[in-house]
């Protein structure tokens, strides 16, 4: 594929300059940048999503032009998004058939052709499987199986390693090298240096929408790559200075939760003693439990991190912190009062700060102005509402503030969310959260997305306002991030705490090994105590 002279342009902003691209056959290719610096654009480009207003596109030599996606994947071009696209309660075969009933039908020679290609390239994908069963790890591979099943000769990868641990990552890397083997061509989009160096073939690097330089992965180091990137070195998360506190701020004790219990209702753990109590007692649903018996304390100036492959009660114990699902027993308590049964809007003004793992569904309205934006979650708080009224004028002063402070790229703050790129979206997340001085912050993912740059400001942001006392839970798929922030580090597995980990001498690649359930305990220099883990009929761990 060759690209030349690529520009694109939107009202206020060139988002593509004269951009200039050669990638080679049976290769991986790897394209980096920071946040607002053009991937996103160009990539839609090249899958069809949009026109260019100048340049060409090349493939094998031959002049192409895409109006949709249609005609990107008539040319063999494939794309795994960021943000998965699949349909949770179909089976794999299902999703991978979704509009491409015409190639192979829907029944066995369907279910024939996705074993082949499955075999073929190692993706180990059950046609059968239900997609909601399936760990981010099979996803992923359901989503590769997708645009192999429609004939792609050229896989675009969007930030395939953001939400995969280090066994995953690598059991990724071998599946691009069988794509590679049989002559496929992946360009391989990425803020993780040491992995773009590990993977790719060839390195291109764009910086403010155009193309500032290629690199040799055989020669290349993260701070050389860092610094075509952003003009600065790698940012590290690594701090050991401490500023724990033995003042509690966030207790939990006996946090229990069953699947397909309630959502949103009072949690109760008792009936009321007096019989005029408006007090719900919640019926104990039955089900496996998504959450057993999680007990834990957060000081003032302390960061907890929650190691855990996802899917194993994350989720749900951030849910149930922010008052969005009601648990089955427990209580939580928040400097010192106890929150329970309090609703979100509540809790929010009582002091907690969320920064959601999914910033679309949680953290955004797309179609919305970033003025608006700024105040979800906080409409009744100063600076947007004055004596209970909204104060626009206010809101809208204090989202330029945090545009600024925060280098949201952005034309101006009239603009949507959805204009913004990913790793935008999260700094203007991180800035309204920041803003509202926060007592304790739940931050799932902060740096999901987002640019060795806007890494290190949202990571000081987070250092500051711990050392003023905030107290934070982090949860987090990047296991150097997880270790280089946290004071305590814990490990959950199938909704329990199971192991407690010394940030100060855990390895990635230890912590890694505990999250899929094979040690319990304290950990601490690979000392490890082995566990029973239960197995799947396929052999797999559960």
């Amino acid at each position: 594929m060759e690209l030349h002279g690529i520009t694109k342009r939107f009202p206020g902003v060139v988002a593509n300059k004269d951009i200039a691209i050669t990638v080679r056959k049976g290769t991986v290719h790897a394209l980096i940048g920071e946040n607002g610096a053009g991937k996103s654009t160009l990539m839609k480009i090249l899958y069809g999503m949009q026109k260019p207003d100048e340049g060409t596109i090349a493939i094998d030599g031959e002049q192409v032009s895409f109006s949709s996606p249609g005609d990107a994947i008539a040319r063999g071009i494939g794309m795994v998004h960021q943000h998965f696209m699949l349909a949770d309660n179909l089976t794999v075969l299902e999703n991978v058939v979704l509009g491409g009933e015409k190639l192979y039908g829907i029944g066995a020679k369907a279910r024939r052709k996705i074993q082949e290609i499955s075999d073929a390239y190692g993706l180990g994908v059950r046609p059968d499987a239900l997609v909601e069963d399936l760990g981010v790890a099979d996803r992923q591979r359901v989503e590769i199986l997708k645009v192999l099943y429609r004939g792609a000769k050229i896989l675009i990868l969007d930030e395939p390693t953001a939400v995969l641990v280090p066994q995953e990552v690598d059991a990724l890397f071998d599946n691009l090298r069988e794509l590679k083997a049989e002559g496929l061509t992946v360009i391989f989009i990425s803020h993780k240096l040491g992995e773009v160096l590990k993977v790719a073939d060839d390195i291109t690097v764009i910086r403010r929408g155009t193309t500032v330089g290629t690199a040799d992965p055989k020669t290349a180091t993260t701070k050389q790559l860092a610094e075509l990137m952003v003009g600065s070195e790698l940012p590290s998360p690594e701090t050991r200075e401490s500023t724990v506190t033995d003042v509690a701020m966030l207790e939990v004790k006996g946090l229990t939760l069953l699947e397909g219990g309630s959502t949103g209702a009072p949690l109760t753990t008792a009936a009321p003693a007096d019989p005029s109590s408006t007090t719900v007692v919640t019926e104990v649903a039955a089900g496996r439990k998504l959450l057993d018996d999680v007990s834990l304390t957060i000081h003032k100036g302390e960061i907890l991190g929650i190691a855990g492959v996802e899917g194993n009660g994350q989720t749900e114990l951030i849910e149930a912190l922010m008052g969005l699902r009601s648990p089955d027993g427990g209580v939580i308590s928040l400097d010192g009062e106890d929150i329970s049964a309090l609703p979100v809007r509540k809790r929010r003004e009582g002091g907690i700060g969320y920064i959601p793992e999914d910033r679309h569904r949680h953290g955004l309205l797309l179609e919305a102005p970033l003025w608006e934006n700024r105040i979800l979650g906080h409409v009744t708080e100063a600076p947007n509402s004055k004596r209970g009224i909204l104060d626009p004028k206010a809101a809208r002063q204090d989202t330029e503030r945090i545009v600024r402070e925060y280098d949201v790229r952005t034309p101006g703050i009239d603009v949507t969310a959805a204009s913004l790129s990913g790793g935008n979206q999260q700094k203007l997340i991180v800035g309204r959260e920041m803003s509202h001085n926060p007592k304790f912050l739940i931050a799932a993912h902060p740096t999901r997305g987002v640019d060795v740059g806007a890494q290190a400001q949202i990571w000081d942001a987070i250092r500051d306002a711990r050392r003023e006392g905030l107290a934070v839970l982090l949860i987090s798929a990047d296991l150097d991030e997880l270790i280089g922030l946290s004071d305590t580090l814990r490990v959950m597995y199938r909704g329990k705490l199971v192991a407690d980990a010394d940030p100060a001498t855990i390895t990635p690649e230890q912590l890694g090994s505990a999250m899929t359930g094979a040690a319990s305990g304290h950990l601490e220099g690979g000392e490890e105590q082995p566990e029973q883990t239960e197995q799947s009929e396929d052999g797999d761990a559960r």
